[in-house]
């Protein structure tokens, strides 16, 4: 009998999990883009003339606050093609705290903010924390990995 051990090595990240990464990756670039516009749209609408009222009497914030529902819709798909792609567990736990930050704690500040300021100001706070997350997850995403003895990018 011999006892000698059989190295075997996963395939390379199939075709499906190769496109989920890529449109993962685009995804999170868009996601950047609008995080630069919704920073733009607050600043519209804080300095907006006739008190924060746009012409046909909407909201001069009616932008900023779509954009960022969008957002948070977008936060749900990343974290979809994130456990797809499994682009690492680090980008899995901020895809997770992304759709905590865009989908409830943002909503969450801004009905606060009605009764203190300082509400506001956390809102704000934590729109620049959802941008440079998902910053990070796109340079993460972006990182290569050596191959390790699984072939899958894992060392171990």
């Amino acid at each position: 009998m011999d006892s000698s051990v059989e190295t075997r090595t996963a395939p390379a990240p199939g075709g499906a999990r190769r496109v989920t990464l890529t449109a993962y990756r685009w995804l999170l670039a868009l996601f950047l883009l609008a995080g630069g516009a919704q920073i733009f749209l607050a600043g519209f609408g804080a300095f907006s003339l006739d008190t924060g009222r746009a012409a046909q009497g909407s909201s001069a914030f009616s932008a900023h606050m779509a954009l960022g529902f969008s957002m948070a819709g977008a936060s749900l798909i990343i974290l979809i093609l994130a456990l797809i792609a499994r682009p690492g567990t680090l980008a899995l736990w901020l895809s997770g705290l992304l759709v905590v930050q865009t989908c409830l704690l943002q909503s969450l500040l801004d009905g606060l903010a009605d009764g203190a300021s300082a509400f506001g100001g956390l809102h704000a706070l934590n729109g620049l924390l959802i941008v440079a997350s998902a910053g990070v997850m796109l340079a993460l995403s972006r990182r290569r990995r050596p191959e390790g003895p699984r072939g899958d990018g894992h060392l171990g």
